[in-house]
């Protein structure tokens, strides 16, 4: 066989090689995502009180009319509920509303009160709910700073929406109000809770329709 036809049957050979390896890849990729949709929903809420749910700081917490409410007259607070997950996907149905200083909270994962002092900012990722600062609803926060930027605001004060959050592995992503609107890669934080924060006095934030799933082995 000639040399120029031997290289030529060698790089046909590879790059159908490499064809085949892709294909894999992609289609265990696309059996994860499958196994992910199918995995079932688990309320986050019960229905009748906050049992099952940790409160942290200065706001105040209830529970009427199959809606979580948060106010605070003494400073920013979150609520705590579990399990402890890493792989997980997490939605919920939202409203932020200011009796006076602008209304700031967000929908927490892989998040833990700090040990040093519970009442502060958890340690984990934030899907921002802000309809007023640059870093806006649907933003990915770590604590004290904005990471993840979401495309653009699909929010306003007053308004019910809705938040998804799937996050497996290093990928973060934010839904709302159905259209992805960020998708980030980060591994600081690997395991936590949920938690919603209230974040400013003179505010409330109200959340329904709370579920989580749980992607771990997906």
């Amino acid at each position: 066989m000639k040399p120029l036809t031997t290289c030529i049957l060698a790089l046909v050979l590879a790059m159908a090689l490499v064809s085949c390896q892709t294909t894999e890849t992609e289609s265990v990729a696309m059996q994860q995502d499958a196994a992910a949709d199918d995995a079932p929903w688990t309320p986050l809420l019960n229905g009748t009180n906050l049992d099952g749910w940790t409160p942290r700081g200065g706001a105040t917490w209830k529970f009427e009319e199959g809606v979580l409410i948060g106010q605070s007259e003494n400073g920013q607070g979150h609520i705590y509920a579990g399990p402890e997950l890493t792989d997980l996907e997490v939605k919920g149905v939202f409203r932020i509303t200011s009796q006076g200083k602008s209304a700031n909270s967000g929908l927490y994962f892989r998040a833990n009160p700090p040990a040093d002092n519970p009442d502060d900012y958890p340690r984990g990722y934030e899907a921002q709910i802000c309809n007023t600062h640059d870093a806006y609803t649907g933003w990915l926060w770590k604590p004290g700073t904005p990471v993840g930027k979401a495309s653009e605001l699909l929010t306003k004060d007053g308004d019910w929406f809705s938040m998804r959050v799937k996050a497996v592995g290093d990928t973060i992503q934010i839904w709302v109000n159905d259209q992805l609107v960020t998708t980030h890669q980060d591994s600081e934080y690997v395991k936590g809770y949920f938690a919603i924060q209230c974040h400013n006095p003179g505010m409330t934030v109200e959340a329904k329709e709370l579920y989580y799933r749980d992607l771990s082995g997906m």
